[in-house]
């Protein structure tokens, strides 16, 4: 089977292709193909790639095009992984947003919809060339802000393209460790969008032990949502939030802590990946060993400005584990091209599974995996302060599919001023004129 990945120069593509490494079973993936717009990324990862393989007899062949067209060719996997504008258009994001003084975070608030707006059109054209030129393809798709992009997707393809997420897995796999229990057993009751869901009971034989870390103050303290919002308010929302929600529980402290920072995310990740990149043009440095090093930092100050506000401190160190998205990819592909019926935590279209929101509308959600693709489970209804808060964000998301399909640059003024985290319709107006001054992607918006 071949895989094709776009965004392969992405720094994060060696963890895909470890755990494809790691896949011995018939009909696993045997030719990856990795297109990326930046010829130099690209040969960076691929030897980063090779250096990996060595030693495994029957790993994956890898080949590297800029041609989309002819990446897509033949695929029976597509897995996107783009970043419209690269980390500096990341860094601007976060920059303009703050001087405004609202959250400028690459998925949740002004930050997302600016990213969305520039890659929602982007995202939709591969959708149609993937129609085109490998319609039995199924896409996985990574790309921030997975449940937007993956709902513009859904549009084109249909229930072939499928979202994916490490955060609710990791969520999931922390809370059954503080219980005591297998990760790999234990049912987790999740529902939401992407970064914005809520852990809401895991059941082991049959028995949810949800109430049970929630009466245990000491439990609820040991992992990293507990440090990040605190035993008390948890117990309050009878529920464990994804961990993005912290910026909506706390967006004045975080947002503060972002202000106050010697530098943001986006431009801490800017200038760490721009170094990679540049000593990976030495052909004496070691590839592995090299992105390596610099993976284990980025693991290490994830969510780093959160923990701070929060007095959370340093992650542990079972949270740097590696098992996150591209296990997920994996088994995800694994249950599709196998049959190989498994349960994983999806973006997919709601279909009747929240009643809050209509069929179509693109929901991160517990999903039996087939052959025929990903089917969401029926799960209870959310909480009243959950649904509206996920109405909100839905109707966010919609205006900012609706301002991209019309270059209309008042719907996208709509997208921001209708988000909770964006206050004022006058603030609302000065992001877009900050955005589409810095981001040619958004010379569309008029």
């Amino acid at each position: 089977m071949r895989l094709t990945i776009l965004g392969g120069g992405g720094f994060r593509l060696p963890l895909v292709y470890g755990a494809l490494l790691g896949d011995h079973a018939e009909g696993r993936i045997t030719q990856v193909t990795l297109h990326d717009l930046d010829a130099g990324r690209l040969a960076a990862i691929a030897r980063v790639l090779a250096d990996q393989a060595k030693g495994v007899p029957d790993a994956p062949r890898v080949t590297v095009t800029t041609d989309l067209d002819e990446a897509l060719r033949g695929a029976d996997f597509v897995f996107s992984a783009i970043r419209v504008g690269g980390l500096e258009g990341r860094a601007a994001d976060e920059r303009i947003a703050l001087a405004e003084g609202v959250l400028g975070q690459e998925t949740v608030g002004a930050g997302g919809i600016a990213y969305g707006l520039r890659t929602v059109p982007v995202a939709v054209d591969i959708a149609r060339r993937v129609a085109r030129l490998a319609p039995d393809a199924w896409v996985i798709n990574f790309t921030n802000p997975a449940g937007l992009v993956t709902e513009a997707m859904a549009r084109h393809l249909g229930d072939r393209v499928i979202g994916i997420c490490d955060s609710p897995v990791g969520l999931g796999r922390r809370v059954a460790r503080a219980l005591g229990a297998d990760p790999d057993t234990a049912w987790i009751d999740y529902a939401g969008l992407n970064h914005l869901g809520w852990l809401r009971g895991l059941r082991v034989e049959g028995r949810d032990e949800l109430p049970r870390l929630l009466a245990d103050p000491e439990l609820l303290g040991s992992f990293e949502e507990g440090k990040l919002f605190g035993p008390d308010w948890l117990r309050s929302l009878g529920a464990i939030p994804n961990e993005y929600l912290h910026y909506y529980y706390f967006n004045r402290e975080a947002v503060r802590a972002y202000q106050e920072a010697k530098q943001t995310r986006g431009a801490f990740l800017h200038e760490q990946q721009a170094r990679f990149y540049a000593e990976m043009e030495r052909p004496d440095a070691p590839p592995l060993v090299t992105w390596d090093r610099t993976r284990a930092e980025r693991e290490a100050t994830y969510m780093a400005h959160n923990r701070e506000a929060a007095g959370a401190g340093e992650r542990d160190a079972r949270d740097l584990e590696s098992g996150g998205y591209e296990q997920v990819a994996l088994a995800l592909m694994r249950a599709i091209a196998h049959n190989r019926r498994t349960t994983l935590i999806l973006n997919v279209r709601n279909r009747m599974t929240l009643s809050v929101l209509d069929e179509e509308a693109v929901v991160e959600v517990p999903c039996f995996v087939d052959a025929n693709g990903a089917h969401p489970v029926s799960v209870s209804p959310l909480q009243p302060h959950a649904a509206g808060l996920v109405c909100a964000v839905k109707a966010v998301e919609r205006e900012v599919l609706a301002a991209a399909d019309s270059g209309s640059r008042a719907t996208a003024v709509k997208a921001f001023a209708l988000h909770p985290l964006v206050d004022s319709v006058t603030v609302a107006r000065r992001l877009v004129d900050g955005y589409t001054s810095v981001h040619p992607a958004l010379a569309y918006l008029r």
